[in-house]
């Protein structure tokens, strides 16, 4: 399978393509660039490995949530490329994709809790655990809550993301007992988001039907051509 995907949601921007599990990325923090950054990109990852888009088998890209400008990026780029080459298209979640990478580096561990600064002292929140088959489960729902009043099961797991950093004491007092470790650099990459969503690529639509994933009331019912 040859699957293109990007991820711009946070200051960090990456593309990568995936050919038969064989994962080749492109990867840089730098926050407000993506997009200048994005295109150039993936015209390298699709000229060195010698691919037009219409050779693809689909697309994916970080879906958010996440900077709601990097989220539009995201979609903008890849709903081009799909209306242009007329292939399927799977949304993956930002905060999945940062589980994934957590659970593929840490294998002692078998839950995470990303978190990602949504700014007014909120976080895009959710728990997230080990799946043997398509690499992880979202237990409950994707949020965006008070960063004092986030919800957690009962368990033990790693918090990832960049609402470890901005808001930890909050964080760690309402967990307390429940966060082993915590990983507050942990940016999203679109190698990740190739991984899951060729394990789930039976859930790809076509580019008219995906949605980003907003979180806030402001933004939620925006679609994707808007």
């Amino acid at each position: 399978m040859k699957l293109l995907a990007v991820e711009t949601a946070t200051e960090a921007c990456s593309a990568a393509l995936s050919i038969d599990g064989v994962v080749v990325e492109e990867f840089v923090v730098q926050p407000r660039q993506h997009s200048r950054l994005i295109l150039p990109m993936i015209d390298r990852l699709m000229a060195d490995a010698q691919l037009h888009p219409t050779q693809l088998d689909g697309l994916a890209f970080g879906a958010g949530p996440g900077a709601f400008t990097g989220v539009r990026i995201a979609t903008g780029v890849i709903q081009g490329i799909a209306l242009g080459a007329d292939l399927p298209v799977l949304p993956v979640s930002t905060l999945a994709a940062m589980s994934q990478q957590a659970l593929d580096n840490f294998k002692h561990y078998d839950w995470v809790l990303p978190s990602i600064d949504a700014r007014l002292g909120e976080v895009y929140w959710a728990v997230y655990r080990r799946h043997n088959q398509h690499g992880v489960e979202l237990i409950g729902d994707e949020v965006v809550v008070d960063a004092a009043h986030v919800l957690c099961p009962d368990i033990e797991g790693v918090g990832v993301g960049s609402g470890w950093n901005v808001y930890k004491e909050p964080l760690t007092q309402r967990l307390e007992g429940k966060v082993l470790d915590v990983y507050d650099d942990y940016l999203p990459r679109a190698g990740v988001v190739a991984k899951l969503a060729v394990a789930n690529f039976a859930k790809a639509e076509s580019v008219e039907k995906v949605r980003p994933v907003y979180l806030r009331n402001n933004v939620a019912k925006k679609s994707l051509k808007q």
